[in-house]
């Protein structure tokens, strides 16, 4: 599995948009919709998509296996484990966003609360 900091996100969406012009990455939040209204990016060069954790088995197939995607959550347990979850179902240009939206705070936008 492949993990990126915040700090580093730039970057990968460059490198997506070399191995899919055309195709706009996506982050994948799979944090509790609680959370997502006490702290939460802002798109910039990506689709922010929401898919709690708990409900992506049921939902995966919503996602495009072709369509880079970055999955975030708090610190990156959950996310870690989506990663893996959608790996083992076919999806390649996917990667974990390592230390989740509290490293985000700290690397990328400091005026995302941190809870």
């Amino acid at each position: 599995m492949i993990s990126i900091h915040p700090a580093q996100l730039q970057d990968w969406l460059q490198q997506a948009a070399t191995k899919a012009p055309g195709v706009e990455p996506v982050v994948l939040d799979v944090r509790e919709p609680w959370e997502l209204q006490t702290a939460s990016v802002k798109p910039d060069g990506f689709e922010l998509r929401h898919m709690p954790m708990r409900s992506v088995p049921a939902r995966y197939l919503e996602l495009d296996r072709h369509q880079p995607i970055a999955c975030l959550c708090h610190h990156g347990a959950r996310s870690a484990q989506v990663v893996h979850f959608l790996m083992q179902n076919g999806f390649t240009e996917v990667v974990n966003i390592h230390g989740g939206i509290n490293a985000w705070s700290h690397e990328r936008d400091p005026g995302v609360p941190v809870y």
